[in-house]
């Protein structure tokens, strides 16, 4: 394996795993809670120990009594009909859909999320909830209640984790993410008027379709920028990777809000992501 540049090392923050848990602790996190972690490696610097020293630095700031938990999605497991990037020959779709493995929350990879969320989803003792597509891996005291009872037919409303990590006094920790990652803005979709889609996916018994709610980030930087703007929300920096620290529950009851005043009903129906 190379050596990392002198360019490199020098242009970015050495970050271990010491670093992660201090900084963390200064700006408040406090042992014991829970976090729902969105992260990026990368903007955090050079890390020694990459993504391992990053979850044991997260471990270490909410100790043996807290929980974290992270998306480790699979949006890979779906209708090869609705694939953009890239699509693939309309004459694969058939063997596609008769193929593909079915969920398995031990060996299915998370997908577009990062290194840090896979990097916590095969840690010994974690848990991983049920939903082929949106599932969140959790580690700690409270990862069972989290990650238990994820309803197949609902990808982020009242049947997820989410909504148990809002009920639990969660925050989210946007570790060098933004808030186009705030999963947390989705369970306000579930509690607003909103389409519905059917979603295609491989499961147990063969590919089966399932109704659910249509969800989009869409716009969710926006409602970020509002959310900072008018509600407490800590901001600081881990290495060299901007952090923002807020509840979840302050970031749902803002979207409930903002969304339906700012997302006309007609581009709800022409963006609907599945």
């Amino acid at each position: 394996m190379p050596e990392p540049s002198v360019t490199s090392a020098v242009a970015a923050p050495l970050v271990t795993r010491d670093t992660v848990s201090a900084q963390l602790r200064g700006l408040g996190v406090e042992t014991g809670e829970i976090l729902l972690v969105h992260s990026s490696l990368r903007s955090l610097g050079w890390v020694c120990g990459g993504a391992v020293a990053v979850v044991q630095g997260l471990l270490d700031a909410v100790g043996p009594h807290g929980t974290l938990v992270v998306p480790t999605q699979s949006a890979d497991l779906s209708d090869p009909a609705v694939w953009q990037n890239p699509p693939v020959p309309e004459e694969w779709w058939d063997t596609i859909r008769a193929t593909m493995p079915a969920y398995d929350p031990l060996v299915t990879p998370s997908r577009g999320v990062g290194v840090i969320p896979e990097t916590l989803r095969t840690w010994p003792g974690a848990l991983r909830s049920a939903h082929p597509q949106t599932s969140f891996a959790a580690l700690g005291a409270r990862a069972a209640e989290i990650t238990g009872g994820h309803a197949p037919d609902c990808r982020l409303g009242e049947r997820s984790p989410l909504a148990r990590l809002e009920r639990a006094g969660a925050r989210v920790l946007l570790l060098g993410a933004g808030y186009d990652a705030c999963t947390a803005f989705h369970l306000a979709e579930y509690r607003i008027p909103s389409p519905l889609v059917r979603v295609g996916r491989p499961g147990p018994a063969g590919w089966e379709t399932v109704t659910e709610v249509s969800i989009t980030s869409e716009q969710f930087d926006e409602l970020g920028h509002d959310f900072e703007r008018d509600r407490p929300v800590v901001r600081g920096t881990v290495g060299a990777a901007g952090v923002r620290l807020f509840p979840v529950a302050d970031a749902v009851a803002y979207a409930e809000r903002w969304l339906p005043m700012h997302r006309p009903r007609e581009e709800e129906f022409a963006h609907p992501h599945s």
